[in-house]
């Protein structure tokens, strides 16, 4: 073994430091979430620990310690000549806004369930049987809704449904949507609002996430226009659809081509299949980046192993890149291959037989 380089195992201590304290912090953030201790602060009032119990009905001591440790990761701001606590408003758009575009309550929940799945994600390593998305920490599901509702709030709508030919055009007129792989629901509830005179129907294996996505429609008040039944994507039944929608769950699927096979069955006539996938370039070098190690990650503790708890186990990942989404379309038997539009987060497909 070679001796090793002091000032670069210095480097490596000083981010792992830094890492450290970024996963204490997030546990802080999920419980701060929980609590409401955000919710108490997103006016951006300096306000004294005790206050701040007072609001949420919490124990000061509690809370003067978590506060002090929220300061320490810059996530609120501390007045000292007061000796108060605030948020600033960036601070409040990603702890406190649901709806904000910055949101990250619901990442760190994702994170939650690594950490309280990982003895099972250990067996799935040692015996190759995969772990089924069904099998997570109820966490994982509330979490995956709250991380991506922000960003299909901000961009489904107004970007991704324009950039498909004929697509938005169709869905004013009135359309049969198909919204494949919905957990929550919040994708399907959100196109439906959007165009009133289109039909949704949000299907997903997961039987708790219909549930949850049947109550979320009804508070919507657009359950007379949304149906959800629990059905998996090579099983759903065929509706005649104009468009059939994947949001951030086709490189989840055992057999992501069998179900695009299905797909192309269900739909109309000059049909289309838009596939929400997580960015990814082609070439693994390309991701070694901040988004690429967060979705590394996830698919690491998620996504390949719930692939490989499914028939054929495919395992694309969630860094699958544009050339092996584009193979699974082509293996599906679809002609039409092509990026209409993407985020730093996401990359937007559109498919047609």
């Amino acid at each position: 073994m070679q001796e090793p380089d002091m000032q670069k195992l210095d480097a490596l201590v000083g981010r792992l430091v830094g890492d450290l304290g970024a996963g204490v912090s997030g546990v802080l953030v999920v419980l701060g979430d929980h609590l409401g201790l955000f919710r108490a602060m997103m006016d951006g009032r300096l306000r004294s620990s005790m206050e701040i119990a007072e609001t949420t009905g919490l124990t000061e001591r509690n809370v003067r310690e978590w506060l002090a440790a929220m300061a320490a990761a810059d996530y609120i701001s501390y007045d000292e000549a007061s000796s108060k606590f605030a948020m600033t408003p960036e601070q409040a758009m990603v702890f406190s806004n649901e709806d904000s575009p910055a949101f990250f309550g619901g990442a760190f929940e994702i994170v939650q369930s690594m950490w309280m799945d990982e003895p099972k994600v250990e067996e799935a390593f040692r015996t190759g049987r995969g772990l089924g998305w069904h099998e997570h920490s109820t966490c994982l599901f509330r979490g995956t809704e709250r991380f991506f509702r922000p960003g299909y709030n901000s961009h489904l709508v107004d970007e991704w449904i324009p950039a498909l030919q004929g697509v938005r055009e169709k869905l004013e007129r009135g359309a049969e949507v198909a919204d494949v792989g919905c957990g929550h629901g919040a994708s399907t509830i959100l196109m439906a609002k959007a165009f009133p005179k289109s039909h949704f129907h949000g299907f997903d294996y997961h039987a708790p996430s219909i549930e949850r996505a049947k109550r979320a429609a009804q508070e919507a008040g657009v359950d007379d226009r949304v149906t959800f039944r629990q059905a998996s994507a090579k099983e759903f039944p065929a509706g005649n659809y104009d468009l059939v929608a994947m949001f951030d769950c086709l490189h989840d699927m055992g057999d992501p081509v069998g179900a695009g096979r299905h797909i192309r069955e269900t739909m109309a006539k000059g049909g289309t299949w838009m596939i929400v996938e997580p960015f990814a370039h082609d070439g693994l070098k390309d991701n070694l980046n901040p988004v690429g190690r967060v979705y590394y990650g996830a698919s690491t503790m998620i996504c390949t192993p719930a692939s490989m708890a499914q028939e054929v186990g495919l395992g694309l990942g969630a860094q699958a890149g544009e050339m092996k989404l584009r193979k699974v379309a082509l293996d599906a038997g679809y002609s039409h291959f092509r990026r209409s539009s993407e985020t730093p987060f996401n990359m937007i497909f559109e498919v047609r037989a």
